[in-house]
């Protein structure tokens, strides 16, 4: 299901980012909603989203497995838990045989372990039939998103609705057959990268996480 906003300029920061797309969410009807920030940079727009929806705030740790010699080129993506997602073109390109392939996703997959204990606060919300709002800073390839999808349906939620602020229209139209419901508030044909339409957007760092977690992690589950 595609929900298609009204398109607006780009973005002063990532805090900037997630307001405009907490008003484009309020067109959404949500059940309980559970927000979840794609760690890092997803993290400070999540915060903004959470805020409006009055929803808790937890975040998703997926770790993109990246090509022998070329790190940046996402062979797939893994979580802490579930299954690892693969672009099976591209493995087959570099000859990867099992054993490497799964040597490469153990490693990210005890990353994400490592990170996802340090982002943790409190017991995990329940889950089951309720709507899960994934948020990243944007939307590039998709392999991170879709591996965090895969995890968070797990844990049967009534839906999961993916929300970022700007997403390459191709990966928009490849998440929305993993998604419930996409939500891209701008799907601009020349995108090249997140950052291009960002005014600011240095790299998110965990103190900055740690801060928002503390402020907001679980807080409006509590009340």
């Amino acid at each position: 299901m595609r929900f298609r906003p009204r398109a607006t300029p780009g973005y002063a920061d990532r805090a900037h980012a997630g307001r405009a797309l907490a008003r484009h969410l309020e067109g959404v009807q949500l059940s309980g909603p559970v927000v979840f920030g794609l760690a890092r940079g997803g993290v400070p727009v999540a915060a903004e989203v959470a805020r409006g929806l009055g929803a808790p705030l937890r975040v998703c740790v997926a770790r993109k497995i990246g090509a022998p010699g070329q790190p940046e080129l996402a062979l797939g993506a893994v979580t802490a838990h579930g299954p690892a997602g693969y672009d099976d073109r591209l493995v087959r390109s570099f000859g990867l045989g099992d054993a490497e392939l799964a040597e490469l996703t153990e490693r990210e997959r005890n990353e994400a372990r490592q990170r996802e204990a340090r982002y943790t606060r409190g017991p995990a919300p329940e889950l089951g039939g309720r709507d899960v709002v994934l948020v990243d800073d944007g939307l590039a390839t998709g392999a991170t998103a879709r591996a965090a999808i895969g995890m968070l349906r797990e844990h049967a939620p009534r839906r999961v609705v993916l929300a970022v602020p700007v997403g390459s229209p191709d990966s928009v139209r490849a998440l929305e057959l993993v998604a419930d419901v996409v939500v891209c508030v701008l799907q601009p044909v020349d995108f090249a990268a997140v950052g291009q339409w960002y005014g600011e957007f240095g790299a998110t760092t965990d103190a900055e996480i740690d801060g928002i977690l503390d402020e907001l992690g679980g807080a409006a589950e509590q009340d």
